[in-house]
């Protein structure tokens, strides 16, 4: 099957997730097609199978905004037409969907029947695409796509009361390729990032104010105050200068180290002991289960889709949105002992195991079989 698929190409889940399918599809002899801005940054390795093709947004004077749906539909036109594509998938509702719909439209025109598979990842749906400029574009979108899957059941279940949808949703939980986590780092010496005895806590993501990032900095407040102990924070984002002043203030900056974006996320949490995200909201929670794959125990937040992840009491805890005091608490129980610790450990690594690609990426191929169906009959 040649399948194009749609994606924003940054660091972010859905971006990752994405690429991440692509990489896994084109194991399995399909013709992958990524078509985007900027070539993804999980996309290190063109082969036979995947090919990058960029969408230029031409300069012109006329336009204050520059109209990248209009150049990515045009592009989704000459790339079917010229590499004979049977199947689009995009991810996220808006911009991409609706540039796909109006691609779909163009195609017909010349007598190309082709079918669209949206994914929807979260903000596309919870916050920028509730917006009011937005969601009857949204809605649209959704309507008119052959096959919606979301990431979660709880994604779902907010699509559906956000929106008046008249499509059907499957979910597709978000996926990880198990065979690739490497945790045999010969340079993975815990003393190049903390002594012997002190632990070592974690934080991916986009430092975007809805991951809370001043929690997590008084969550491990209340964690180095009763044993030694560093914190990690991975990503770049608006909160990083609150968050570097809050540690600043609390006198705990020398044990909080930002790394910045990267592309050794294992290598990182090689080092870790726990993960920490209190996060606002998570219409699954990529980086908690990125974790657990690499026998990270998390303390999360109860929102969104994260209890569909993470296994309260299993492969680490959930609390409610802002109790830093509890998830404090719960970090304790888990990193004071040196055995809970690895029974922990153990256990979210067996958790994560029903995430693998082997597991979910078959159910995607599902979804296209049912979206070249709909569309033949």
């Amino acid at each position: 099957m040649k399948i194009a698929i749609v994606c924003y190409p940054t660091f972010g889940g859905s971006g990752v997730v994405a690429t991440e399918l692509g990489l896994a599809l084109a194991e399995r002899g399909h013709e992958v097609h990524f078509i985007t801005y900027k070539q993804p940054v999980r996309l290190e390795l063109l082969s036979t199978n995947i090919h990058f093709h960029e969408v230029t947004v031409p300069d012109y004077p006329l336009f204050h905004y520059q109209p990248y749906e209009l150049a990515l539909s045009s592009k989704l036109v000459d790339m079917v037409k010229l590499h004979k594509i049977d199947l689009l998938h995009v991810h996220y509702a808006i911009p991409h969907a609706y540039a796909g719909y109006m691609a779909k439209k163009m195609l017909q025109a010349e007598g190309i029947s082709i079918p669209m598979v949206t994914t929807l990842h979260g903000t596309d749906i919870t916050l920028v695409g509730n917006h009011p400029h937005y969601k009857p574009a949204v809605t649209f979108s959704i309507n008119k796509s052959d096959v919606v899957t979301s990431v979660s059941e709880s994604l779902k279940e907010d699509t559906l009361r956000l929106f008046n949808v008249s499509n059907g949703i499957e979910v597709v939980p978000n996926f990880i390729d198990t065979s690739k986590i490497n945790t045999a780092f010969t340079d993975c010496q815990r003393d190049l990032m903390a002594t012997e005895e002190e632990r070592i806590v974690a934080h991916i993501s986009n430092l975007r104010p809805v991951k809370r990032i001043t929690d997590v900095i008084e969550i491990f407040d209340r964690i180095q105050k009763e044993i030694p102990a560093k914190l990690l924070i991975v990503g770049e984002g608006p909160e990083h200068e609150p968050a570097l002043q809050l540690a600043k203030d609390k006198g705990i900056a020398k044990k909080v180290v930002f790394l910045g974006n990267s592309n050794e996320i294992d290598k990182i949490l090689c080092f870790s002991d726990l993960f920490l995200l209190p996060s606002e909201k998570e219409s699954f929670g990529l980086a908690a289960l990125e974790a657990m794959v690499n026998a990270v125990p998390v303390i999360s937040s109860n929102t969104g889709g994260l209890p569909e992840v993470n296994e309260d009491g299993v492969s680490g805890f959930l609390s409610d949105v802002g109790n830093v005091d509890e998830m404090a608490k719960n970090a304790l129980s888990i990193l004071r002992d040196p055995e809970v610790l690895q029974q922990f450990k153990n256990q979210a690594k067996e958790v994560s195991q029903k995430f693998d690609t082997q597991a979910i990426v078959p159910m995607y191929e599902a979804v296209y079989k049912k979206a070249l169906k709909k569309i033949s009959t």
